[in-house]
């Protein structure tokens, strides 16, 4: 069920619900005069009664009004310290509604903006976009219930209802451009593995975006083969699912004669580590090894929504890495696009081949005037930073600047790692050009990972390597994102490109 969010400047009062703001210490906003006459004083009763609301930002509570009144419950909504209620807090603070909302079983509230709020009209626009990334579910899976069995209540309805409605609208719906690229990457994640494999994620993404107006080329293993693609052929020799690479170009602008902009995932479909097995245990996560293409994917998506006018090439390698008669081995020596040879000593080191691939092709084809690539690529990035920050490794301070400004206004966290020659050093072969792991071992893993990938970068294009290994999967919920995919990398770049790259 899709969640239908509306603004205007007049409340509807045909809903379940009223929902009210108040800050620390039970300061209200002042709509809550006008509503508490129609009340009937029922909200200065329950304030003066309540020992535990006070405001405090996040905190809930949702009450019943007697009968008479114009709607059955009143929810009081903490915001916490007015000067501290930004954008980001706003998205939370959607997020948390959304869940004590539903936990309550109401289908449909209004909600009552604080009209004298610094920028009103923007805070309450984020607020909806919070309520809108929480309000996500996958389950396409689930076999239907009978209305007996079926006692889930969904939130389907939020008005909101404010003087700067217009502001307000307009903000929402360019934010809610985006959240479908966010949910398009989620959907992408959470697929099962034997739903989404190269080939079939290869036809989705056409479904999905074509319509829009971007230019989907399909490289099938012949196209591959014949290109000299030998890194990320030989990860899926083992599958009966062959490998793919999809190329997606959004001309947004038409008029710019400069270099597009160029994104770069990895989607290895399931990971089982080939030859290099995995242990058993918790191997089910290993579909969400294409985390990467999933947000590069979402992100063409939104900006193809919402019509970015800016030119952008995206490639994602599509590969399925099995163990198998066929499947490439340790000692291997392969030969990638670039021409450089690799000698495998681990076949689950595979991302960073399938990412070799499709940043050298990238290159040399589109000449791109910057490149970011992610991948979930490293579990070293797991313990270094674990799921609150993503791990981004850059060979350009401005570049590193933009991104990092884009991370902070979407709250998709990025943190500046270390990349030094040393570990590009370190992944030079010993009988081949390169190799897949270090000759010092396991240490650093992931910037000696971002080292392998740079053998693979022109020395004058500014790059970035984002390792989402940690953000793209969640096994708890969070504020705006429920278990399982996040979609990270989707809100942060269309963030980045808007902010950086947009013609206005």
């Amino acid at each position: 069920m899709t969640l239908d969010i509306s603004f205007s400047k007049a409340p509807y009062k045909n809903t379940e619900a009223a929902v009210i703001c108040f800050y620390d210490d039970k300061e209200s906003s002042p709509s809550v005069g006008s509503l508490n006459y129609e009340f009937k004083g029922f909200v200065d009763h329950v304030l003066e009664k309540s020992k535990s609301f006070k405001g405090k930002s996040g905190q809930i509570e949702i009450l019943m009004l007697p009968e008479g009144s114009p709607y059955s419950y009143v929810v009081l909504l903490g915001c916490g310290k007015r000067e501290d209620f930004t954008k980001i807090e706003a998205e939370k603070l959607g997020g948390k509604l959304l869940c004590a909302l539903e936990a309550k079983k109401i289908e449909s509230v209004e909600f009552y903006a604080d009209n004298e709020l610094s920028s009103c009209g923007a805070l309450t626009a984020h607020i909806a976009v919070g309520l809108a990334l929480r309000s996500y579910k996958f389950e396409l899976y689930q076999s239907p219930k009978s209305d007996d069995e079926d006692d889930r209540i969904m939130l389907s309805l939020v008005h909101f209802v404010l003087f700067e409605s217009d502001v307000a609208s307009e903000l929402y719906a360019v934010q809610a451009c985006v959240n479908q690229g966010v949910f398009l990457a989620r959907d992408l994640v959470n697929e099962p593995p034997n739903i989404l494999y190269p080939d079939s994620y290869a036809k989705r993404i056409k479904e999905q975006l074509k319509p829009l107006g971007v230019e989907i080329e399909v490289l099938d293993e012949k196209k591959m083969r014949k290109l000299g693609m030998g890194a990320i052929l030989a990860v899926g020799q083992g599958s009966d699912n062959p490998p793919r690479m999809v190329i997606m170009r959004w001309n947004g602008d038409k008029t710019s004669t400069d270099a597009p902009l160029a994104f770069v995932g990895k989607g290895v479909t399931f990971d089982t580590g080939g030859i290099s097995l995995k242990p058993g245990a918790g191997m089910e996560d290993m579909k969400m090894d294409m985390g990467g293409s999933a947000a590069v994917v979402g992100l063409m998506k939104s900006l193809a929504l919402r019509e970015a006018k800016v030119n952008v090439v995206a490639i994602v390698g599509l590969a399925e890495n099995m163990p198998s008669a066929r499947a490439y081995r340790p000692a291997d020596i392969i030969t990638s696009y670039a021409g450089k040879t690799i000698e495998v000593l681990n076949t689950d080191a595979e991302g960073r081949l399938v990412l070799a691939d499709a940043l050298s092709y990238v290159q040399d084809i589109y000449k791109p005037s910057l490149i970011i690539d992610l991948a979930t690529l490293t579990g070293a990035m797991l313990i270094a930073l674990g799921h609150e920050y993503c791990g981004t490794f850059v060979t350009d301070d401005a570049l590193w600047e933009q991104m990092e400004r884009a991370g902070k206004a979407s709250d998709e966290k990025l943190w500046r790692m270390p990349l030094d020659k040393v570990w590009k050093k370190d992944m030079e072969g010993t009988i081949s050009d390169t190799q897949n792991m270090a000759k010092s071992g396991r240490w650093a893993g992931s910037c000696t990972a971002a080292g392998f990938l740079w053998h693979f970068i022109d020395d004058d294009t500014p790059w970035a390597h984002m390792d989402i290994a940690g953000t793209a999967w969640i096994k708890t919920d969070k504020d705006i994102a429920p278990k399982y995919g996040t979609g990270f990398g989707v809100r942060v770049l269309d963030r980045f490109v808007a902010e950086n790259y947009e013609q206005s």
